[in-house]
């Protein structure tokens, strides 16, 4: 079942249940969807592209959530982070930190990464095999760790 089919399946489910914050965050979903269906890019909406678009949400969500939380308005952070995490639950299983160092310490023995000059060797490498898995603020904070070390 691919991404469209189990927003509509989910829509359906929420509608039926009265969960107004799902059905609220499943029809954003649906938006990106539709809009990107429609922007005549004649590309169809693959794995990837999918992984982008939810990536996107969820980072324009963090965003909010930092935001709200500045201006000391909780009740609107709360809601975005469970919109959030509702949108985390269509990506792939996200990774631990720790989990993340590790990929990276390989991809860097990989890729020859060593100093602080091969950051741009590493940190494409890495976002190529982390894509939809980590959050790429945290990532490139990692492999600048790396490679400071």
């Amino acid at each position: 079942m691919n991404l469209k089919e189990k927003i509509n399946e989910d829509l359906k489910v929420a509608m039926k249940s009265g969960d107004k914050l799902r059905l609220e965050t499943v029809r954003s979903i649906r938006a990106l969807i539709l809009e990107f269906e429609k922007s005549g890019v004649g590309k169809e909406l693959n794995g990837e592209e999918e992984i982008r678009m939810l990536s996107s949400a969820v980072k324009k969500r963090k965003d909010s959530i930092e935001q709200y939380r500045n201006a000391k308005r909780d009740d609107l952070a709360d809601k975005e982070e469970a919109e959030m995490n509702i949108i985390l639950e269509y990506l792939p299983k996200q990774l631990t930190e720790e989990e993340i160092t590790e990929k990276i310490r390989q991809i860097a023995v990989e890729t020859g990464a060593r100093s602080k000059a091969d950051f741009a060797k590493l940190m494409p490498a890495a976002m190529k095999e982390l894509k939809g898995k980590a959050d790429g603020k945290l990532v490139k904070s990692i492999v600048e760790k790396i490679l400071g070390d």
